[in-house]
């Protein structure tokens, strides 16, 4: 079974890869066999990510990439078919939030996290798809969140893109498919990251959010390599259109009241 969930010989992409829940999946495909290309808007983020795989005897290479910019996007994308033949594995991490009313956002902000998490997105998904289209095979994992199907207040303009990369996974799956291209998404729970770090850093926020799962506690990024492998490898090779929810039971429960006697 290990060479089912393996990545050896494959090209693996990993935009986001400079820090959180992209640093561990990145070097998560590397450890999995993967070569790596990493890319992150903070090039020498991306740099550092590459140098912890390069010192455990992997291969990886890394570079600034801004998805905003479709064509550098596509340009990237490219240049490691060139050096490398081959695209295999896609994934995409990149996202941000701003916590507010709905009725109290800026179009700047509404500009700033629509962009960067569905307009950013799609042109990873566009880039990939294409060169993945050509080539008959490849995996793309997307990132959405438990903010795909519940929210609360401060979590409007999030929680639509989060949605909207499900429907977008959705329809790449059911265009690509027939060309033996598969995509999916990962919907995180809450993960101990740079992005939570305002919620962390708060107790009373940090303990609610913990109790709200099954589990009990928040994730880390690093409980986010296995389901990317997975999705990522010949484990999931009839695996195609879906979500993997990796919350720790969040969206699996409604309050956490247990009658007495239970």
């Amino acid at each position: 079974m290990s060479n089912t969930f393996s990545l050896s010989g494959r090209t693996a992409v990993v935009v986001g890869g400079g820090s959180g829940i992209g640093e561990a999946v990145a070097i998560g495909c590397a450890e999995a066999g993967a070569h790596l290309s990493c890319f992150d808007i903070d090039g020498a983020a991306a740099a550092r990510t590459a140098a912890i795989v390069r010192a455990a005897g992997g291969e990886a290479a890394a570079a600034p990439l801004d998805i905003l910019d479709g064509p550098a996007v596509t340009g990237a994308f490219q240049a490691v078919v060139a050096e490398r033949g081959t695209l295999d594995v896609v994934v995409c991490t990149p996202g941000v939030n701003v916590r507010k009313p709905l009725l109290d956002y800026t179009d700047e902000e509404i500009d700033r996290v629509l962009g960067l998490n569905l307009k950013g997105s799609a042109h990873v998904l566009q880039s990939a798809g294409r060169i993945m289209r050509a080539q008959g095979s490849g995996s793309i994992v997307l990132f959405s969140s438990i903010r795909s199907v519940v929210v609360e207040p401060g979590q409007s303009m999030y929680a639509a893109t989060k949605a909207g990369i499900v429907q977008l996974v959705r329809a790449a799956a059911a265009e690509l498919g027939p060309c033996g291209v598969r995509v999916n998404a990962i919907a995180p729970g809450v993960i101990d990251t740079p992005l939570t770090a305002p919620i962390r850093d708060s107790p009373g926020w940090y303990a609610a959010y913990a109790g709200r799962n099954i589990l009990n506690r928040w994730g880390s990024a690093s409980e986010m390599i296995g389901p990317t492998v997975f999705l990522a490898s010949d484990a999931a090779s009839y695996v195609t259109g879906t979500v993997l929810f990796a919350d720790g039971g969040w969206t699996a429960i409604d309050g956490r009241f247990t009658p007495p006697g239970m």
